[in-house]
């Protein structure tokens, strides 16, 4: 940390926090043709995954919890998560992914990130 910096409290160090491990994860973790990323974005209300190709910046398959298909389901926030991960996890197998690299979005794997990869590995996809 440099000299002279404020450290942020509340919910605006939790964000830099989260944005500082995804920058970190992202050096690491890139999607190609035979084997994308699976990015999962999560907010208080709702979580958002995504197969990408990145070598193309194409988006192959998604799902969210704003889809019509899971948007009025019964449950918690980590039901929901299930549903999203089996979802997309559906649609990228029907678009030909069976491998992804799992991109956890600077969040915690714990809780709905979680819930939401262990659904999806269930559904078929590996990583």
């Amino acid at each position: 940390m440099a000299y002279g910096t404020k450290i942020a409290k509340g919910d605006a160090y939790k964000r830099a926090a989260i944005k500082r491990r995804h920058i970190r994860i992202r050096k690491k973790v890139s999607g190609t043709a035979e084997r994308p990323r699976l990015v999962v974005t999560r907010s208080n209300r709702h979580i958002v995954a995504q197969v990408i190709d990145d070598l193309k910046g194409h988006t192959l398959a998604s799902a969210s919890t704003l889809d019509t298909t899971i948007r009025g389901a019964e449950g918690d926030k980590s039901a929901q998560a299930k549903q999203v991960g089996s979802l997309v996890a559906e649609r990228a197998k029907a678009a030909g992914v069976e491998t992804v690299v799992f991109d956890r979005g600077g969040n915690q794997y714990a809780g709905r990130i979680a819930a939401l990869a262990d659904a999806a590995r269930e559904a078929g996809l590996k990583f």
